[in-house]
């Protein structure tokens, strides 16, 4: 049975205009969630809205946004609202970016102090037409939050810098965020139809580059399912994972943001999660969240703080060195 889908955001991907609708799945029951609203909701938009700020919530339009947003949970998207790549999975707004605002760091550091964020996780676009990826811009975000609220943990989502010079992601790595995050978003067979614009083992690369660089920096990555992987293939992922030092897992439910994006597959089913999340576990991983809803930076505080309490007890738990 098919569902009705919002179809004015079509107009955001000129590039998927001329693609054939798809059938829309209906949700099972347990992705459906309330519409947004609530005092803490409006609280966080008046304050991202007053700053002139962008956040991947509205802009990817996440599911959890009613929930984040009421605890003053925004995820900031910084760059602009426009991306150089036309994944077929995202929603993101598809074109040519406008140059970067050098006052963006500043105000993304105000509003993290305004909310009071202990944990606040920044990701961008991709911005191939910039020599660097933005990789800059990005470092200077990182270190004008450290500068107002330094109590504050930042957890980054980076674009993958592809065919940018090596110091392009390594200035990001040298600006020292608690969490380098960077989604690989699905199997390595599915990359040409979803992820095009992107290269799977270069992505892996960029993981497994910061841990050669800090290896105290915790890593994190995430993929999708719902678009036609296997379970064996998610497991192959998870193992290329941990070869890169990937200490962080997230497994979530691709939703088709309207009828011109990939088409769902499958709905993978709550315990089929809790499945994919036990292997993860037993694979080495210091932190696992795999459910119907889970995206990269939902509960991201709260799973940052189980991530250190982790690798501490990993610690704890090493036999001593011997001379």
């Amino acid at each position: 049975m098919a569902t009705l889908i919002d179809t004015t955001r079509a107009h955001r991907h000129p590039e998927k205009r001329n693609r054939p609708d798809t059938e829309v799945l209906r949700k099972p029951d347990w992705l459906r969630v309330k519409a947004p609203g609530s005092k803490g909701y409006l609280e966080t938009r008046n304050i991202v809205k007053s700053k002139g700020l962008v956040t991947v919530c509205e802009e990817a339009a996440c599911p959890n946004i009613g929930e984040c947003w009421t605890i003053r949970h925004a995820t900031m998207m910084i760059m602009g609202d426009t991306c150089t790549r036309a994944c077929a999975f995202c929603n993101v707004i598809t074109g040519q970016p406008q140059a970067l605002d050098p006052t963006e760091p500043q105000r993304v550091a105000d509003a993290v102090a305004e909310m009071g964020l202990a944990h606040v996780v920044i990701t961008s676009v991709d911005r191939d037409d910039l020599d660097d990826g933005g990789s800059a811009h990005f470092a200077a975000v990182v270190r004008a939050i450290r500068a107002t609220s330094p109590v504050t943990t930042v957890e980054i989502l980076t674009p993958d810098f592809l065919r940018k010079p090596v110091a392009a992601a390594e200035e990001i790595i040298d600006a020292r965020p608690d969490v380098f995050n960077h989604n690989l978003e699905t199997v390595p067979r599915l990359y040409l139809k979803i992820r095009p614009g992107a290269r799977y083992y270069h992505s892996l690369r960029l993981l497994e580059r910061v841990k050669e660089r800090d290896p105290a920096q915790f890593t994190k990555s995430g993929l999708m399912v719902g678009l036609g992987e296997t379970k064996e293939e998610v497991m192959q992922v998870m193992d290329d994972m941990r070869s890169a030092g990937v200490d962080f897992l997230t497994i979530g439910q691709y939703l088709q943001p309207t009828r011109k994006h990939a088409p769902i597959d499958r709905f993978w089913t709550p315990d089929e999660f809790k499945a994919l999340e036990a292997i993860a576990y037993a694979k080495g991983f210091l932190m696992v969240s795999a459910s119907p809803l889970t995206r990269s930076s939902h509960h991201a505080g709260e799973d940052f703080a189980r991530l250190r309490a982790a690798r501490e007890a990993q610690v704890r738990s090493a036999p001593a060195a011997t001379v």
